[in-house]
């Protein structure tokens, strides 16, 4: 139970014994540093309720001081968790007992799951998506925050109670693939993965560079011969070759599928690496092959029922403009779907597969915004209860200095020479200072990703998911200051401490006053449940991020301000300890929702 819920009912019980008043809403906020107290009820709302409901006299004689002081008195002798009180302007300040810091911090001493809810049953599933990429190139930067986004709100969603599922759908079928196939029939040579040593993805994604490549060469040549630039982009012939292997493909052609289940499994294979290499995970596939031909059986109920609307030509629209939208195409004029009519038969159909899902997250580009805007309306308008439940997790793009990590296409962020780099980063700062002795060579290897990931991952989910990011390398590996390196030094750090302590401190303490630091240090972990819950509500890994760096900045002032080790009172030593210990392991459960691990020692 939290501070606000044991003082509400008492405060309800002392504005209705003092004022007979009965109050519906108590205002409560963190008490301002530079005040004494743990809790702040806000009167001035109590002072408005008095003033509409007393009388003139009383109104008059009114004041927030005089009210705070009142409701003061009263906790402070009825409340056991209430030692004493302070009132400035319209600001009670609470201040709560060490009993009631110990006696929590004893209950959850041995939670190993602290802060985390155990989903009911019955509750309806929500559903994850993120990563989703094409199959003719490998995952780049924009794909990094993608997986990490989705991937840590799975994990949020999960501690905060929920049953989820984790999916992506891989745009596998179009236009785009055919060019990388058509290229590797036109230069490879038969080249494969074993015979190249390259990841699958990356020798896909080489021949759909060597596409536009030769795509380029001709339309400049058409120019030269005297085409315009639009004439050239349509009649260059290996554009003409891929669309044809797309005919070919949408008619099933042996050959033609043949190609494209070979190159599309070589991107699959690479990416499962980078996958495993990025620490995330799906529960489903869905993939656009199997899926780009579903909505078209809902676009006609909806057509029945009024929703949609057929144009002269054929072609089927939803008109949304009363909504402030405007008209949108769910199925073209010859009967073929749109990408709206996909994502519609998409979502139904994974309700099908998973009945228990009753929501979905779709982690997408803020570029596509309005997209999921008509979507969820249209989803809503054709009647399914769970489109109330439908998330758009919406983020800005992610830059970088010019200039660093140019993938050997020279135009994006390859996602593994990205976590490579970070990797090498690391490893230059560790070796830099110096603290690696006694280390193998392998310990150092799996420190030095540790690190370069925990960096990248924590600098990226730190940002508020809707703003764009710059992203700098050096930077973002920092032993000082709001960084993934700095959070896991503190958490090593504490493991340290621990190996050290040569004593029992596995029963609970028998101190009964807390330290200043103490007591700070444990309201910052009480504040954790809180914090994951918020951060479910809001989609925002940020939210843990930030707590986590609160948390360990709180730690190193104990740590500056008090001795543990070296105390020389045996029941202080051991609570320091303890609480050390349980700062750590809080620290390893908020990192492990933002996919991030821990070293015990660096």
């Amino acid at each position: 139970m939290t501070l606000s819920q044991i003082l509400t009912p008492s405060i309800e019980k002392a504005v209705f014994a003092l004022f007979d008043i009965t109050i519906d809403k108590i205002e409560f906020q963190s008490t301002r540093k530079e005040f004494e107290g743990d809790i702040t009820m806000v009167i001035f709302p109590l002072l408005k309720v008095i003033k509409e409901t007393r009388g003139a006299a009383e109104r008059s004689a009114a004041n927030p001081v005089e009210l705070g002081t009142k409701i003061g008195n009263y906790l402070t002798e009825n409340v056991a968790e209430v030692s004493r009180f302070n009132v400035v302007s319209g600001f009670l300040n609470i201040v709560i007992s060490d009993e009631y810091y110990l006696n929590f911090f004893n209950e959850i001493r041995t939670d190993e799951k602290f802060g985390f809810v155990t989903s009911s049953p019955e509750e309806k599933a929500i559903m994850v998506e993120y990563s989703s990429p094409n199959t003719n190139k490998p995952l780049h930067l924009g794909h990094v925050r993608n997986n990490l986004l989705g991937y840590s709100v799975a994990e949020i969603l999960k501690a905060s109670g929920k049953k989820v599922y984790k999916t992506q759908i891989i745009n596998d079928r179009g236009i785009h693939i055919c060019k990388s196939m058509l290229a590797w029939k036109k230069f490879g040579n038969s080249e494969t993965p074993e015979s190249t040593g390259l990841k699958g993805d990356k020798l896909v994604g080489n021949f759909y560079v060597a596409f536009d490549k030769a795509f380029k060469e001709e339309i400049n040549q058409l120019i030269a011969e005297g085409k315009t630039e639009d004439e050239a982009k349509k009649q260059a012939p290996i554009i003409l070759e891929a669309q044809e292997m797309l005919l070919k493909w949408e008619a099933g052609d042996a050959e033609v599928i043949a190609l494209w289940k070979k190159m599309n499994q070589w991107v699959y294979d690479g990416f499962a690496t980078t996958y495993k290499n990025l620490g995330v995970d799906f529960d489903q596939y869905y993939y656009e092959s199997n899926t780009y031909l579903l909505g078209k059986d809902v676009v006609q109920i909806g057509l029945e029922k009024g929703i949609f609307e057929r144009d002269p030509d054929g072609s089927v629209w939803i008109d949304l403009t009363d909504e402030g939208l405007d008209r949108k195409i769910v199925l073209r004029s010859d009967g073929t779907a749109v990408y709206m009519t996909q994502d519609i038969g998409t979502a139904i159909q994974r309700v099908k597969d998973f009945p228990d899902v009753g929501g979905m997250v779709y982690t997408v580009g803020n570029e596509q915004d309005y997209h999921f805007k008509v979507l969820f309306l249209i989803l809503k308008k054709l009647g399914f209860d769970w489109s109330s439940n439908l998330y758009h997790l919406s983020y800005g793009m992610v830059d970088l200095p010019s200039g660093k990590m140019k993938s050997r296409e020279g135009t994006v962020v390859d996602a593994d020479d990205l976590m490579q780099e970070m990797t090498d980063t690391a490893q230059k700062i560790a070796e830099d200072l110096g603290k690696l002795d006694g280390y193998s060579d392998q310990e150092k290897a799996k420190l030095y990703k540790t690190i370069g990931l925990g960096a990248l991952k924590y600098y990226i989910l730190k940002v508020d998911p809707k703003k764009r990011i710059l992203f700098d390398p050096a930077e973002s590996v920092d032993f000082a200051g709001n960084t993934g390196s700095f959070i896991q030094y503190t958490y090593a750090r504490i493991q340290s401490i621990i190996r050290k302590a040569n004593f029992d401190f596995m029963t609970p303490s028998a101190i009964k006053v807390l330290h200043e630091k103490e007591k700070e240090l444990v309201k910052q972990l009480e504040l954790f449940p809180e914090v994951i819950q918020n951060a479910a509500q809001n989609h925002s890994p940020a939210l843990i991020a930030n707590y986590t760096y609160d948390l360990v900045r709180e730690y190193n002032s104990f740590y500056q301000a008090v001795s543990i080790l070296g105390e020389e009172d045996l029941d202080k030593k051991i609570f320091r300890v303890q609480l050390s210990e349980k700062v750590a392991d809080t620290i390893a459960l908020a990192f492990q929702l933002l996919g991030i691990n821990v070293p015990e020692r660096m």
